[in-house]
């Protein structure tokens, strides 16, 4: 029997609540930039791991710091004056049975791999320096994860999701998608992967504050460069506007000096990120494991890009809340608004958790006495199949970010 808990949440669905921040990081923000890189590091391994192995083995790569370089944008040009400097740092096991790899090469090869997918202006091997520094676990501890049927947690740790998202989480997750997507950058070019949303939902006003990093080659004057501010502003209203009804209003690089005709008075970049000219990175620091910063929700503290997919709970029972939520919503008749709570407890085995929590707030007429067993079957039905979330981490299926 599993500990699985269902109770009533009291308290105002967040569409009545007056005010409601959400905040998203674009990919190409230092700490999304640490978060994909340790991301991509750890699927490196474990790809690697299967072919050679048979199995996973043990490992943690979600220790990436970025230490910010210099650059000096100039319209219609610029370049980069000092590189970034990435560390990829935490553990993992080179050596299984008399079999070795090289995990300092597979994680580079990771997370070159990564920037130059992510950023398409940054040349990575001239404007970065990426430093492997992953200690060498023992094999032994692959133990845990080739013994057959369910792994054991690595720790005392939880885990949170909720569902559905709000209109003003939808539209800040929407937004930055768009901008940031390949079809968009072949339109506009000046537009950077450094993108940061910040919507304040107060009562049915809402603002959207979006920082737009500007690749200085593609934009040959403040004219232009407001010039596409002014496009880009109507662009984001009107996305905005497709999922609500509310009013919005959008703000875009409010930094920004209009009057100045140098380079010094706006927000432009060599590369699309600040990353290249004075913003660190590192990872946890961003965006949730739903992709979303949300202070009206329950949120986990728990960097969840990087750590291994197998028995690391802050990392599977983050996405795992998420996806129960996301059942219980599609599947359970009356539920309005589903908070998650998973906690293990180390060396127990990760499909009986010492508690799972479903808090819920139900549509009006109907009494948990309807629902109870209906949301108990999501999430035992989520547990016993947990698995699968290792197997969608692997494949990349699952965002961390």
């Amino acid at each position: 029997m599993r500990n699985i808990i269902v109770e009533e949440l009291i308290q105002k669905p967040i569409e009545e609540q007056e005010i409601e921040i959400v905040e998203r990081k674009g990919i190409g923000h230092p700490d999304s930039i640490s978060d994909g890189i340790a991301e991509s590091v750890s699927r490196g391994l474990c790809i690697a791991y299967l072919d050679h192995f048979g199995g996973v083995l043990h490992h943690n790569t979600d220790e990436v710091q970025i230490t910010a370089g210099e650059s000096y944008p100039e319209f219609g040009g610029g370049d980069i004056i000092k590189p970034m400097d990435i560390l990829l740092t935490g553990r993992g096991v080179p050596e299984y049975e008399g079999k070795k790899i090289g995990i300092d090469r597979i994680a580079i090869k990771a997370a070159k791999e990564y920037l130059k997918e992510t950023l398409i202006n940054l040349d990575v091997e001239t404007c970065t320096v990426v430093e492997c520094k992953i200690g060498h676990g023992s094999g032994d501890l692959v133990d845990v994860f080739g013994r057959e049927g369910t792994p054991k947690s690595n720790d005392t740790s939880f885990g949170v999701g909720f569902a559905p998202f709000s209109e003003t989480e939808r539209m800040v997750m929407a937004i930055e998608e768009l901008l940031n997507s390949k079809e968009f950058k072949k339109k506009y070019p000046q537009v950077g992967e450094d993108i940061k949303v910040m919507g304040l939902r107060d009562r049915d006003q809402i603002t959207l504050t979006v920082a737009v990093a500007m690749i200085s080659k593609y934009v040959d004057g403040a004219q232009t460069y407001m010039n596409t501010k002014e496009e880009l502003k109507d662009i984001i209203t009107n996305l905005a506007l497709e999922h609500t009804s509310r009013d919005v209003e959008t703000f875009i690089n409010t930094a920004d000096n209009p009057d100045c005709e140098s380079e010094e008075g706006y927000y432009l970049t060599v590369t699309g990120t600040s990353a290249e000219m004075g913003d660190d990175g590192s990872v946890g620091r961003g965006n949730r494991a739903n992709g979303l910063i949300t202070p009206n929700r329950p949120m986990s503290m728990e960097a969840t890009s990087g750590k291994n997919p197998i028995n690391h709970v802050g990392k599977i029972y983050n996405l795992l809340s998420n996806q129960m939520a996301n059942d219980i919503i599609k599947e359970v008749e009356g539920v309005n608004q589903a908070h998650m709570m998973i906690l293990s407890q180390i060396g127990s085995h990760i499909d009986q958790p010492k508690a799972a929590s479903a808090q819920l707030i139900l549509e009006k007429g109907y009494q948990m006495s309807e629902v109870r067993s209906e949301v108990q079957g999501v999430m035992d039905t989520w547990l016993t199949d947990i698995n699968k979330i290792t197997e969608m981490l692997i494949k990349g299926k699952l965002r961390t970010f």
